[in-house]
């Protein structure tokens, strides 16, 4: 198996070029957007803790990607054609990897890091959660392993689906011709991901083809009519890097220690969206849509303060 370069990595002095003429592009009036200088370099910052705990961790995570190696079926060659199927099937799998990130609590815990800025430019892309390996989201992965993709040549190829997602994350570009936005995931789509409007929750997972939430029945696509509100539910209201990369996993915590200890009810708040309660006082995006279609609230009154900024508050 040949080596894999890290495109992430290479693709650095790219995303730094590209965030400068963005940022001066917006500042300048010359574009629009919205840069706001301490939400920007709390972004990079995130990005730069991404990749030293990637690398501190990576060993762990070949370690983990590789354990079902030995029992792969085939033994994918390293071709044009192999990488066009590895490509086409991993983002696939990261369509649903992502899907579960926003629809399982123990997961959005890692993944609301990257939701968490209340703008939308290119630092926002490298606005990545500091979890390695750790939160299992990484074991999506393994049924590529298992037709015979190597761990290897998975990261690389899902490198390379990551180096595409950082340039959907802008307001500068509108929308491209028809034939693009039905099949692509670009700027339009991704925004709708990004926004906390109730129209938009849950809504436009892909990374790369758009073609899946089509398929799987979560697309939305953007309104003139209604623009987007980026953010999370409950903002976080901190420029912490730290605060930013954990306060998801210790707002979960806070609601265990509320709980007394019930392991039962601890399970289902990890499994359970988030939003969900053991009351069965729920604050998921189908209540949140719900309760917004039926006129009973705006996006402005669903937002709630997060559990690390006031007293007793319910689940995310």
């Amino acid at each position: 198996m040949p080596e894999f370069p890290a495109p992430t990595t290479l693709a650095i002095p790219l995303f730094v070029i590209c965030v400068l003429a963005e940022w001066i592009a917006v500042k300048t009036g010359r574009a629009h957007g919205h840069y706001e200088t301490k939400d920007a370099i709390t972004s990079l910052s995130m990005g730069l803790g991404n990749v030293v705990v990637n690398t501190l961790t990576g060993m762990a995570a070949l370690w983990m990607m590789s354990l079902v190696w030995p029992y792969r079926i085939f033994e994918m060659p390293v071709t044009w054609w192999s990488f066009a199927a590895l490509f086409v099937l991993y983002d696939l799998v990261y369509y649903w990897k992502h899907r579960l990130a926003h629809r399982m609590r123990w997961f959005w815990v890692e993944h609301i890091t990257h939701h968490s800025s209340e703008h939308y430019n290119l630092t926002t892309a490298l606005r990545q959660p500091w979890f390695g390996p750790f939160s299992g989201l990484i074991w999506f992965g393994l049924p590529l392993v298992w037709l015979g993709f190597h761990p290897l040549y998975v990261f690389f190829v899902g490198g390379t689906n990551l180096v595409y997602q950082f340039w959907i994350h802008t307001e500068v570009i509108g929308r491209f011709p028809r034939w693009f936005e039905a099949v692509m995931n670009t700027p339009s789509h991704h925004r709708v991901h990004h926004a906390t409007n109730p129209r938009y929750l849950d809504r436009n997972y892909a990374g790369v083809f758009i073609i899946w939430d089509k398929m799987f029945g979560t697309f939305e696509p953007e309104r003139d009519d209604e623009p987007c509100t980026y953010g999370i539910v409950k903002p976080v209201d901190s420029y912490n890097p730290f605060v930013v990369a954990y306060h998801g996993i210790a707002g979960l915590l806070v609601d265990c220690w509320r709980d007394g200890f019930r392991p039962l009810t601890w399970t289902r708040r990890a499994w359970n969206p988030p939003g969900w309660s053991p009351d069965g006082n729920h604050q998921r995006s189908e209540e949140l849509r719900a309760e917004w279609e039926a006129g009973l609230a705006t996006p402005v009154e669903l937002a709630e303060p997060s559990p690390l900024r006031t007293a007793p508050a319910p689940a995310e």
